[in-house]
């Protein structure tokens, strides 16, 4: 059990977090290093499960909070949730297979030509594409749900912005509902791997439970934001999330870490 003020900061690094993620994604950019740094002693598979375990909470009251408020096809959803989980299952059990730091650079390129793009293209994201037929939505789901899901259980950082850029670029869907989409896949891919950690007890229960509870109320307060402010305003998240991920991938590359 860390000191209260260790527990305290963990607590307000997973509100933002919270906040974050269930705007566009990327809350695991702010929580997962907090964990590794203000809880040095644990070990890495511990870290990860209590990160799972105070993430899925916001996630899931995001995922609600939207489905209230956001026309989702539920049928598409169901069927991309299914196609990232089995990828993501894939992706974690291929670690061994490919250096992670040899992927580092090939992401930050394919990060700038998405914040590039989405910067370009002053209307991207801001309707829904009209033309595209519903089994063709849905294929594109499957698609995203089955690159993006890998990606997330062999690397895993800033899936969900991916996601949701998947779900705009591919899918024609605007950034709300792409948001909106990708939260309740994120839920899927997040018990799943949940399921994992607290089967093999690798879950810190007293700092997981606290910080979940923290994780909750900003996912609550980041899915009204959204719902309040539009496609324009989760664009700008997503670019600005699309930025951290950069500036985190280009540290590690210049620090060995």
């Amino acid at each position: 059990m860390p000191d209260p003020v260790t527990l305290a900061a963990l607590c307000a690094f997973s509100l933002a977090a919270g906040l974050i993620d269930s705007v566009v994604g990327g809350g695991g950019l702010i929580q997962a290093p907090a964990l590794f740094v203000l809880l040095p002693g644990a070990s890495v598979p511990a870290v990860l499960g209590t990160n799972k375990m105070a993430s899925v909470w916001g996630t899931s009251a995001a995922a609600v909070t939207y489905a209230r408020k956001v026309p989702v096809d539920a049928v598409g959803t169901a069927l991309m949730a299914a196609a990232a989980g089995a990828s993501a299952w894939a992706g974690a059990h291929a670690v061994h297979l490919v250096s992670r730091d040899a992927l580092r650079p090939m992401l930050i390129v394919a990060l700038i030509l998405l914040g590039g793009y989405t910067l370009w293209r002053k209307d991207f994201g801001a309707i829904v594409r009209e033309g595209i037929p519903l089994k063709t939505r849905r294929i594109a789901g499957v698609v995203v749900g089955l690159v993006v899901g890998f990606y997330d259980g062999f690397f895993g950082p800033g899936g969900g912005a991916l996601f949701v850029f998947g779900l705009v670029a591919i899918a024609g869907l605007d950034f709300l509902r792409a948001s909106a989409a990708a939260r309740i896949v994120n839920v899927a891919t997040n018990v799943t791997a949940l399921a994992v950690f607290v089967s093999a007890g690798q879950v810190l229960w007293a700092v997981a439970l606290p910080m979940a509870a923290c994780n909750l109320v900003g996912g609550v307060a980041g899915s009204r934001l959204a719902l309040r402010h539009g496609a324009g305003f989760v664009r700008v998240a997503f670019v600005a999330v699309v930025g951290l991920l950069l500036a985190r991938l280009v540290w590690e590359m210049a620090t060995g870490a």
